[in-house]
């Protein structure tokens, strides 16, 4: 992973040593609210309905273990004991106390991590693939291009006050685990019939109160051209992009306002004008000093046969049988796995535990089982939850034994209860509607893990108002908080994807009262399990039966 120069640590020291100076000013009456908002927003804070939230930047997820543990202690020292990780696959700290966040930016510091560009009108932080550079189906490990990305973003004197934020996504193998196609702009890396690598340009995706799919721009971008395409792009958007509105200032309403073919004229124009073949051409010294940061680990020669017939002596657990049929993939060094830390505990000890939430014990354990077991680094999901990318497979079930001794090794990657749900109105300024006590009657309502691995893979995504901080509008089940008079209701959506199929739900009908979420929910997969087809032992999935029967029976079924 990469690691920061000289320069690259006294360019954020300073930052620090600013940022503390002006918190003291604004804490003392010296700096007008007006003046601190942006210069907070530019460190990452922000104030929710209770308290500051503070944003920490996790480029493209990847995480040392001795970061890992530096979150653990800044958690106990300076919040309530918890992280929250988001779909950007940065952490969120919920309840700090302002005149303590300089402290905290100044420990993240020491480890290498910072929480710059996490909020604001600018370029966010990068994100990709966890699987990657562990992914057979690559075409090339996206991550070296991220650190290009993240380097080239940071500090970015002409895009540092966009007309909004701006997100990117960059993916290397056919399938989609980032979402890319509802980012500003989704980068797919592709090989062209000489065998060359670039990339296909995804311009103007987004969802909020005005969903979009993003469109192809450019078919194939050599990727010598990365840098100064974007730029591009990014300047078309500085000069046309609305200011006077926030709600359409995003780029893709300048795209479907404009039209993708005359979007594509503005870029090509300003590419070929002012930044093709100049200055920010890529060279292949560049890349391969940005591969340099994500180097091979020393992976053992394992004997395939033998590592599986090993691992098929713990076959007789069946909780492992579960753990590891859901929660671990292939990995595309013979003898090694994919594992997949499920930050969906549900309840515990009665108790519902956010989707996304860690807490400071079960992080330092993280690191440890990380050096222990894989390579010392951590990656967080667009789903949120976390990856261990290199585990032996003859390490599978002592990993599995501690996990579960954390809560952390819940076999429910993929089902409904692996749910993708934003703070909503219990922590959120914005939010309409609450969304922790859904979750919950969710997860007591369907509790029957047989019957969650029948129903096989369902999204369930769960944003608290129109922002769409949880992607409500691609899950195969989207549900929307909304206020009507005060009180909290719910919008339900069917049919959605964020996968290589992207494509928008469909609302269900009129929002549906708080107590009857989870039966409304029930009616659907009931006519999902009623009506599906089955070829031998396999249904089939509940994304392929709503598209094949659309949105009339499930709501007949619902409303009546």
């Amino acid at each position: 992973m990469y690691k920061y120069t000289h320069a690259d640590q006294a360019m954020v020291d300073e930052r620090v040593e600013q940022f503390r100076d002006q918190t003291r000013r604004f804490l003392a009456g010296e700096l007008p609210e007006e003046q601190y908002l942006p210069l907070r927003l530019q460190n990452g804070l922000y104030i929710q309905r209770h308290a500051p939230m503070l944003r920490i930047a996790v480029p493209y997820g990847l995480l040392a273990s001795y970061q890992v543990r530096k979150l653990a202690e800044i958690t106990r020292k300076y919040d309530r004991g918890f992280g929250h990780f988001t779909t950007r696959t940065n952490l969120q700290l919920n309840w700090p106390k302002l005149e303590e966040v300089p402290d905290i930016l100044a420990e993240l510091a020491s480890v290498q991590m910072h929480a710059i560009q996490t909020s604001g009108n600018c370029i966010r932080n990068t994100t990709t693939d966890p699987y990657a550079g562990v992914n057979a189906n690559e075409i090339e490990d996206p991550r070296p291009y991220c650190e290009i990305i993240r380097q080239w973003s940071t500090f970015h004197p002409e895009f540092a006050f966009l007309p909004r934020k701006f997100k990117i996504a960059v993916i290397g193998s056919p399938e989609d685990r980032a979402a890319t196609q509802v980012h500003d702009i989704g980068l797919h890396l592709l090989k062209n019939e000489e065998g060359e690598i670039g990339f296909e340009v995804i311009v103007g995706g987004g969802l909020g109160r005005t969903p979009i799919i993003g469109k192809t721009i450019r078919e194939f971008l050599p990727r010598q051209h990365l840098l100064s395409y974007l730029d591009a792009i990014l300047r078309v958007y500085n000069l046309h992009g609305r200011r006077d509105n926030k709600f359409k200032a995003r780029i893709k309403i300048l795209v479907e306002s404009m039209g993708a073919r005359e979007f594509t004229k503005l870029v090509e124009k300003e590419w070929e004008t002012f930044t093709k073949d100049g200055e920010l051409t890529l060279t292949e010294d560049n890349f391969e000093t940005a591969k340099s940061y994500f180097p091979e680990f020393d992976y053992e020669t394992i004997d395939e046969l033998a590592s599986k017939s090993e691992l098929s002596k713990q076959f007789e657990n069946k909780a492992f049988v579960d753990w590891y049929q859901r929660n671990t993939v292939p990995h595309k060094v013979a003898g090694y796995r994919v594992v997949v830390v499920s930050l969906k505990a549900g309840l515990v000890d009665g108790k519902y535990v956010p989707a996304g939430d860690v807490n400071h014990e079960q992080l330092d354990r993280l690191a440890d089982l990380a050096d222990q077991y894989s390579f010392g680094e951590i990656r967080g999901t667009h789903q949120q939850n976390l990856v261990f990318a290199d585990v032996k497979q003859t390490d599978l079930y002592a990993l599995w034994e501690a996990l579960s001794e954390i809560n952390l090794a819940r076999p429910n990657i993929g089902t409904l209860t692996d749910m993708i749900v934003c703070p909503g109105f219990d922590l959120c300024a914005l939010a309409n509607a609450t969304t922790f006590n859904i979750a919950e009657q969710i997860e007591k309502h369907f509790d029957d893990i047989d019957y969650l691995y029948d129903l096989g893979d369902i999204q369930l995504n769960m944003s608290g108002c129109m922002n769409a901080c949880a992607h409500h509008h691609v899950g195969d089940i989207g549900i929307l908080g909304v206020d009507k008079k005060g009180e909290h209701w719910y919008q339900i959506s069917l049919g959605g994807s964020s996968k290589s199929d992207t494509r928008l739900g469909n609302i269900l009908g009129r929002s549906v009262a708080t107590e009857e979420v989870a039966p409304t929910l029930q009616k659907v997969l009931d006519v999902y399990t009623q009506q599906r087809h089955v070829e031998g032992d396999t249904p089939e999935p509940f994304a392929d039966f709503v598209q094949r029967v659309g949105i009339k029976p499930f709501k007949e079924a619902v409303y009546g």
